[in-house]
């Protein structure tokens, strides 16, 4: 009879699955929990972000409407009162400060707000950069985690992360001009213009 010999490599049981090896380990099962609720909570707040800077947008524009509309309102009441007063009389021309004054404060103010708006944006798409950053570094390990199993060094990759995390510099790009400072720019030059047309409406 021919010798019937066996494989041993056959014989041998198969090792776990990962994911099964991490839900018999209570530490490395306890760990992929928090990351996975952690992963929830850094989306919540990623779309929180996400709908904060839609509602700044809208509020920019809002202010943009609003400044040109005034504007336009305020200067076609003007003409129209001003072609209601006599020839020669003057008397728009020598009141002509208020409505300039008028004008002067609200172009300020909502230029103010703009800036501020704007300001707040940009804070919260740095907010929002640094949640995705955060929310990528936890997904690579919860990845990790998954694939190596109970073969996972808990201490070394958490500290990892956690050095990632504390170690993350912020790249600042000096820039000699920005698109605040092109806005503020530009609604001084158009409140400048409402002004002189203000004062050829009253006075010519």
């Amino acid at each position: 009879m021919a010798d019937q010999t066996t494989n041993p490599s056959i014989m041998e049981p198969k090792p776990p699955h990962p994911l099964h090896q991490i839900a018999e380990t209570p530490t490395h099962k306890l760990l992929l929990k928090q990351w996975l609720k952690e992963e929830e909570l850094i989306l919540n707040r990623i779309n929180l972000k996400e709908t904060q800077i839609d509602s700044v947008h809208k509020e920019i524009t809002q202010l943009y409407i609003f400044f040109f509309l005034f504007h336009s309102v305020a200067l076609l009441l003007l003409f129209n009162a001003s072609s209601r007063d006599p020839p020669g009389s003057g008397s728009s021309c020598k009141r002509s400060w208020i409505p300039s004054l008028c004008s002067l404060l609200c172009s300020l103010g909502i230029t103010w707000a703009v800036r501020y708006k704007t300001d707040v944006e940009l804070h919260l798409e740095k907010l929002l950069e640094r949640e995705k950053e955060d929310g990528k570094l936890l997904s690579k390990c919860v990845e990790e985690l998954k694939k190596k199993g109970v073969e996972f060094d808990l201490l070394k990759e958490v500290d990892a992360l956690r050095r990632a995390k504390s170690l993350r510099v912020e790249t600042k790009v000096v820039r000699k001009w920005s698109a605040r400072d092109f806005v503020t720019l530009f609604f001084f030059t158009v409140s400048c213009l409402v002004l002189g047309l203000t004062r050829i409406i009253l006075c010519s």
